[in-house]
């Protein structure tokens, strides 16, 4: 034990026993509950007695609490709840025909689990009894039940030593996966523990084995990770994180609390305590408390030893899995200096030259490095091999814009190739796509990697999980199907793989190889086509059913693509501009009818700027995303020479934004249902981890103009511009929508119900102009000029539009404007009776 922590005195709580307990979220209180009725609140940092509550009944085995109340389940199968403050009462939860064994809470306190005897789980709402979710899989009693820390899943560990993980995504929660081998068969009175417990990341959870070892579990691959072994002699009977998932405390029938380090494994103390059957870790502070089969509670400060206290004190850490995904990859980590071989060292030494500098000191050792990166800035990242400093602290050949310098050898900087949805490693794992349809991730297993897939229409397709040898590094996802590619190895070509969801005969998987030297670059699928572009430059399109369908070389680099339908549309790198940067050019075409609209046009990016990703929105227009945070979307792209990008949205002009309130970027999914769908990524995050992040979404808003400052003007005229500006926007994004749908039904049959579309569209346009109208006119007269500019731009042919536009200048006055209005509709209306006269 630590010299300088004082071995905590047993306080008699409740009779010889099972006894539970429980931290509140804030960690002000410990509620223990044993085997008699009496319910204690202590009072965290206080020896005082404590707060003793009679109400309750005999035998509690689960114990739960937030910060206001706090949940009793007992041997009688009543799941009460209680009051913190007073100890009193509150409501009946739910009743059981068998005795509860376990109770778990939500983070967000609205739902508590109740696991019993019986056969189902009952997950129920605290505020409203009467909302129970079912989890009813399991064919034997439950002993655990356990939330993971964001509330995605819930784990249910069985007498029969099956543990089952359901989702609870979706109001109807779905078992998701049913492990065999991960817990012990364990009666339900037995001390012993089978609960999975969730490490507060959320991506994994550890159980105890039969060999008394504790084995962590990934849900990641929902595969067996790193084990904590060599600790109990005993069987393990509690177990807990730390709230920062550094440490690990377990507890044993050997009589022994050994607290772990996880990042290692390795045992830093041993404690004797005998009889320890559940633990809990201070929400906060260096504590940890824990009851024993005697009845007794031991709140333990300073449990965490000086010298490891600076591990309790970290953020937040990763899971121990195989590949410590956020550890490896952490900005805070020092780069360790290069170090320099011995070998190297002894083959420079001085020949004839008994007294060099190397003969006096002797061969150096090889991280005997004399340079230390202290401060982590990288000055020991540029030491070369003969200890000096290289030259890779400067500044890039290119220079200050104002002071180039001749070089002999220069080279024009292109863009990467780049497949939409997909993320680089972090760690052991990575995103191959993201999208609206699911998520493809892979993870590295070193000798191959794990490939699964989900669906957010799980009603619709079902999720599944592969093996994967080839090493698939990209990927695509719709509603029909999957698309894999993988690059060339010593075994094998470079791959690509396609799994439809469906057919009506037998699903027929397909797989091609490239030819030797070519690997694709970019992928792409689409409801008709799989297109790949390669490093030959090639254009690869196939059918869904792995027939060629055509190809062609690219006439620049390629860089990525993008499908829709019938469309393909290709990005390459083509000449060099002023500022030694390629020029993205891009092309469509549409392969079925073998037209090409637009034909290495321009893709429309700043300088500085670079392209994020590029996708077809739900209507089959073409978009790009910036580097800049820019959404732009592609304008008459059916007919050559017109197309033009149109920004619908800057991200860094969002209100959410203002005033530095948030420091956030956003990862782009689609365009969808007239909404910019994407990931908030987090202060200086470049790219989505796991856990699967949540989407958004956001209203488009062409950058027209600023809102007004409001200490310029009085609030009145501050609240009639901010109008003004807000239905200038709109009259802007509501014509180009109305351009796109127009573009749309010209290359097509247009159908009945477009046409109809076609009108709304123009009448929404004509609504906008009459909001932007009624504001010129509570301008004043001076502003009749405009007013009468956004009568003329009107597009109804009817009459209606304009006769209510008179009516909005009779409404402020406007006589004389009335009449010019009035004008305008009878010009209007000879000009459709000469129309009808030369037809």
């Amino acid at each position: 034990m630590s010299s300088e922590a004082v071995r905590p005195r047993g306080r008699p709580a409740h009779t010889p026993g099972t006894t539970i307990l429980t931290y509140t979220p804030d960690g002000k209180r410990v509620i223990t509950a044993g085997s008699n009725s009496a319910i204690r609140i202590y009072a965290v940092g206080q020896d005082g007695e404590p707060t003793t509550v009679d109400e309750g009944v005999e035998g509690h085995f689960g114990i739960a609490a937030t910060n206001d109340s706090f949940v009793m389940g007992a041997e009688d199968g009543t799941v009460w709840q209680y009051e913190l403050q007073s100890g009193k009462m509150q409501k009946l939860l739910v009743r059981c025909a068998l005795p509860i064994r376990d109770l778990d809470i939500s983070r967000d306190g609205e739902w508590v689990a109740v696991a019993s005897d019986e056969l189902t789980v009952k997950i129920v709402n605290v505020e409203d009894m009467t909302k129970v979710k079912y989890l009813r899989d399991q064919s034997k009693g439950s002993k655990h039940v356990s939330f993971d820390p964001s509330g995605r899943y819930i784990a249910v560990s069985c007498t029969d030593g099956l543990l089952y993980v359901y989702s609870l995504a979706s109001d109807e929660p779905e078992l998701v996966q049913k492990l065999d081998g991960v817990i012990r068969r364990l009666e339900a009175e037995e001390e012993a523990t089978s609960s999975a417990v969730w490490h507060p990341d959320g991506t994994a959870f550890a159980t105890a084995q039969t060999t008394r070892d504790i084995l962590v579990f990934s849900t990641i691959e929902w595969g067996k990770q790193k084990a904590f072994s060599g600790g109990h002699n005993g069987e393990v009977t509690a177990l807990g994180w730390s709230p920062n998932g550094a440490l690990l405390a377990t507890a044993g029938a050997d009589g022994q609390i050994l607290l772990w380090e996880v990042k290692t494994q390795n045992i830093l103390r041993r404690y004797d305590f005998a009889n320890v059957i559940n633990l809990a870790w201070h929400p906060t502070d260096n504590s940890l408390s824990f009851t024993t089969s005697d009845g007794e509670l031991f709140i333990h400060d300073d449990f965490v030893p000086r010298e490891y206290l600076p591990l309790l004190e970290k953020p937040l850490q990763s899971a121990p899995l195989i590949s410590a995904p956020l550890a490896e990859t952490s900005g805070n980590v020092r780069r360790p200096v290069p170090s320099r071989p011995k070998e190297g060292l002894e083959n420079r030494r001085r020949e004839g030259t008994p007294d060099s500098l190397d003969d006096i000191l002797g061969p150096m050792d090889e991280d005997d490095d004399f340079i230390v990166d202290d401060d982590g800035a990288g000055y020991a990242e540029g030491i070369n091999t003969y200890g000096k400093r290289t030259n890779g602290h400067l500044d890039d050949l290119q220079g200050h814009d104002d002071k180039k310098q001749f070089t002999g050898f220069w080279k024009p900087r292109t863009h990467s190739p780049l497949q939409p949805g997909s993320t680089p490693w972090r760690g052991n794992r990575r995103y191959l796509c993201l999208n609206l349809t699911g998520f493809v991730w892979t993870v590295d297993q070193e000798t191959h990697n794990t490939v699964t897939v989900e669906f957010y229409d799980r009603e619709l397709h079902r999720n599944f999980h592969f093996t994967d040898p080839y090493l698939y590094d990209k990927a695509c996802l719709n509603e029909n199907g999957t698309l894999f590619s993988s690059p060339a190895t010593d075994e094998n070509l470079a791959t690509i793989f396609y799994r439809p969801h469906e057919t009506w005969t037998t699903r027929r998987d397909w797989r091609t190889q490239l030819p030797e030297g070519e690997e694709v670059r970019a992928l792409a699928l689409s409801d008709n086509y799989i297109v790949a572009v390669t490093t030959k430059d090639y254009v690869r399109v196939y059918t869904l059913f792995g027939t060629p369908y055509r190809l062609y070389r690219q006439k620049s680099p390629a860089v990525t693509c993008a499908a829709w339908r019938d469309y393909v549309m290709t990005v390459g790198n083509g000449p060099v501009g002023t500022n030694g940067h390629a020029t993205l050019k891009y092309s469509i075409e549409n392969v079925k009818r073998d037209e090409i609209h637009q034909n290495e046009d321009v893709v429309a990016l700043p300088e500085g700027s670079e392209l994020k990703s590029v996708f077809f929105s739900d209507n089959g227009d073409p978009c790009i995303y910036d580097s800049d945070g820019v959404l732009l979307i592609l304008q008459h792209w059916r007919m050559q020479g017109q197309a033009r990008w149109v920004p619908l949205l800057d991200t860094k002009q969002l209100e959410r934004l203002a005033g530095g309130r948030k420091e956030e970027t956003y990862w782009p999914v689609a365009v969808a249902q007239d909404k910019f769908h994407c990931i908030i990524l987090k202060g200086g995050e470049k790219y989505p981890y796991f856990p699967r992040p949540l989407l958004s979404e956001f209203d488009f808003q062409i950058p027209i103009s600023t809102a007004p400052r409001k200490d310029d003007e009085n609030e009145e005229e501050a609240a009639t511009r901010n109008d003004g500006a807000r239905f200038e926007e709109a009259f802007v994004r509501q014509t180009l929508f109305l351009t796109l749908f127009q573009d749309l039904i010209s290359s097509t049959n247009a159908t009945p119900s477009q046409r109809t579309e076609m009108a709304r569209k123009e009448l929404e346009v004509d609504k906008v102009l009459l909001q932007m109208l009624a504001v010129e006119c509570r301008e004043g007269e001076e502003r009749g000029m405009k007013a009468l500019e956004l009568v003329s731009l009107m597009r109804d042919r009817s009459g209606k539009m304009l006769e209510a536009a008179s009516k909005v200048a009779q409404r402020y006055g406007r006589s004389v404007l009335e009449d010019k209005i009035r004008e305008i509709a009878e010009r209007r209306i000879m000009g459709e009776e000469e129309d009808d006269e030369l037809a």
